[in-house]
């Protein structure tokens, strides 16, 4: 919101008003004293109000952050290439060395993989600290500006998680056209939801909580967000996508987790709140843990 902030009189180069007119003008107007100074009044003017809520496109994220694309890209590089993978791909041949076994049995890899996840969200927590990072607060990401305060996270959410569905069931007619038919469910998940109880825990509170918690603040409430100080949305939101969708090295997934990534960032666009998109991606991580389970 825009303000006008006076101290003492103020001297305008305006054609003075008549005392009726200054009545009505300052009856169309909203008066609030200043926290860090008393003796300074603000003064907002309601058609103010109006003409920037109608001026408010599609994305209310906050461009008023300082960003250099080398410190994102090079950010971002560091931590797919020091933490994503070694942690993702390479950690659970870690452990195996460790405990000195050639496979690992499934409960045991269902709680190593809760590990691995949570080391690598602290990992990343850790790496926006360093200097010269765009300073972000974690739970700055979880409150919406004001003149987005009447859009509802959840009804994005609830949106964006059924045109998610359809999306990837399109999606998957397609790649099914073009590339050999795969089948639907993972069989190391099936394996680890098999083995009982607390692999099955362990699986909801990785896919469900972590993962989409993780995942969203690195694509979503990092790059996204930093992007977009630099680029327009929609680009940023492209852009992020096919970072989100190259990180999981999954040729024949990747058309689909395109269009996942691309969902959630215009749900965190338009809400402005990262529980949007981090509802989505737990309901539909949810979604594909039952079906599996179930089959």
């Amino acid at each position: 919101m825009s303000t006008v902030v006076a101290h003492g009189p103020l001297i305008s180069f305006v054609p003075m008003k008549s005392s009726k007119g200054l009545r009505q003008e300052f009856s169309n107007s909203k008066f609030s004293l200043s926290k860090s100074n008393p003796l300074i009044f603000r003064c907002c003017s309601n058609k103010d109000e109006k003409s920037q809520e109608s001026q408010m496109g599609f994305s209310v994220l906050k461009k008023d952050v300082e960003c250099d694309r080398g410190i994102i890209y090079s950010t971002m590089a560091f931590y797919v290439f020091s933490l994503h993978i070694p942690l993702s791909f390479g950690g659970l041949a870690i452990g195996a060395t460790i405990l000195h076994q050639q496979v690992i049995e499934p409960q045991t890899e269902a709680l190593a993989l809760l590990g691995l996840e949570i080391l690598e969200f602290i990992g990343f927590v850790l790496l926006l600290k360093r200097p010269g990072e765009p300073q972000y607060k974690l739970l700055d990401l979880f409150q919406v500006d004001e003149l987005a305060g009447e859009r509802s996270w959840l009804l994005a959410s609830l949106i964006g998680f059924l045109f998610l569905l359809f999306l990837v069931l399109v999606t998957s007619l397609i790649a099914d056209q073009f590339l050999e038919t795969k089948e639907v469910n993972n069989p190391t998940l099936q394996a680890l939801l098999s083995s009982g109880s607390i692999s099955v825990t362990a699986c909801i509170l990785v896919y469900c909580i972590v993962t989409p918690f993780l995942e969203e603040i690195v694509y979503r409430g990092y790059l996204l967000t930093s992007l977009s100080c630099t680029m327009k949305w929609q680009q940023a939101v492209l852009l992020s996508s096919l970072l989100f969708s190259a990180s999981h090295f999954s040729v024949e997934n990747f058309l689909q987790l395109f269009v996942i990534g691309c969902v959630l960032g215009c749900s965190y666009c338009w809400s402005g709140n990262l529980s949007s998109s981090i509802l989505i991606h737990s309901l539909y991580n949810a979604f594909i843990l039952y079906i599996t389970f179930i089959s």
